[in-house]
Order: structure tokens, then sequence, then C-alpha cells
């Protein structure tokens, strides 16, 4: 039987009274950092991508796309852990850019995965819109792509918010893998505390952060959609 009050006592002496909380809010900052930033990059880039799939067709334009759908094929391809060491172990020390912390490589990575994701998610948006906002566009003598970063855009990032939210939400989940590359994040700092030779504490501790944070960051994107509901009336 599980002895519930040892295990809560030791696991409230380590965190509180030895300081093991210092830890978890550095897992918890690097945690963030790497959701947050991932996502920004991700954002970027998915916008990118998913432009360079709907351009006008031409002998140029095609190549891009080729470009775009190799990079989509790639990253949603192969793990996400997978990518993390290989770029770690073996594409760092390949360009030799060894001054590069664990945590910035693990944000870029993250970011370039998000990436992948995100510009299919930014794709299904766009063709969500309706074709003759592109046409009133052109008619009123807007280029390909004024039209498109004015009027196509915004529209299209707004039909996608949902899942745009649920791909914040994925990688704050996911952040749980920078373990591998000697990220300290929320999973890591946790485990560091455990010092009693028993996880069951730790790891609902951990899973109740988690929780939190996704809750936060959900009612954070409802306010954004309501708000958004709002300005259309």
């Amino acid at each position: 039987m599980i002895n519930w009050a040892y295990y809560w006592s030791s696991f409230k002496t380590q965190m509180f009274d030895l300081g093991g909380y210092k830890t978890v809010l550095e897992g918890l900052q690097n945690t963030l950092l790497i959701a947050l930033g991932g996502f920004a990059i991700g954002l970027i880039l998915g916008i990118i991508l998913a432009i360079m799939q709907l351009l006008p067709q031409n002998k140029a334009t095609n190549i891009l796309k080729n470009v775009s759908k190799l990079y989509v094929g790639l990253f949603r391809g192969t793990p996400l852990v997978v990518q993390l060491l290989l770029g770690w172990y073996v594409i760092k020390p390949m360009m030799h850019i060894e001054q590069a912390s664990a945590l910035a490589w693990g944000l870029v990575i993250f970011g370039l995965n998000s990436g992948a994701y995100m510009s299919e998610i930014i794709r299904g948006g766009i063709l969500s819109v309706d074709k003759g906002q592109m046409e009133a566009g052109r008619s009123l003598g807007l280029s390909y792509s004024t039209t498109m970063i004015k009027i196509i855009m915004p529209q299209a990032i707004k039909n996608s918010l949902p899942a745009i939210g649920n791909e914040l939400i994925s990688i704050i989940k996911e952040t749980s893998v920078a373990g591998f590359v000697s990220v300290i994040d929320l999973q890591v700092a946790f485990k560091l505390q455990n010092t009693v030779y028993n996880p069951i504490i730790c790891y609902l501790a951990l899973a109740v952060v988690y929780i939190i944070l996704v809750i936060i960051f959900t009612l954070l994107i409802k306010f954004i959609e309501r708000r958004l509901a709002k300005s259309e009336r």
C-alpha cells in the first residue's frame, strides 16, 4: 500500500524546505521559452511555406512548391525526438556551432518542426477563404502579394485559429522531450527532485503543472476567438 503521507512529506521537504522549487521554476521558464519561441518560429515559417505551396503555377513557383512539400514531408515524417537528437549530436557538430546552448537549439528544432504542421494549418485556412476575395483584390489593382498579405491572410489565420491553438498546446506538451538534449525542462526539473525513489508524487505534480499550463493557454485562445468574433459584428 502506498504511504502517501510519507512521500508527500518527503516531496514537500525537497521542494520547499531544500529549495527544489528553484529548479522547477527554471524548468518552467525553459518550457515556456521553447514552447512560445518554437510556436512563433513555426507560425512565421508555416505562413511562408503555405504561401509557397499556393503560388500561381509556373516553372519558378513549381520549385518553391516542391521545396515546401519536401520540407513538410521530412519534418512530419520523422519523430520530434529523432529531430532533436540528430540536430544536437549530428548536425550541430558538423556545422561547428558548439557555442549554441541546448535551450537555443531545442527552441530552433521545435520551431522547425512546428513550421511543417503550421504550414498545413495555414494552407487549409487560406483555401477556406472564398476565391472571390483574391479576385476582388486583384480587380482593385492590388498585386498578388499585397492581396494575400492584407486581405487573404488575416481571414485565413482567423479561420485557422482553433487549429493554431491546438498546435500551441501540442508544443507545450511536446517540450517534455527537450531533456533528451540536456535542457532542464519541467519533466527534468521534477525528476531532479525525486530523491525518495518513488516517482508517484513527482509525476502527479508534473501532470498538474502541465494541465494548468494547457488550461491557461486554452482560455487565452478562447478569449482571442471571442474578441475576433465581436470585431466582425
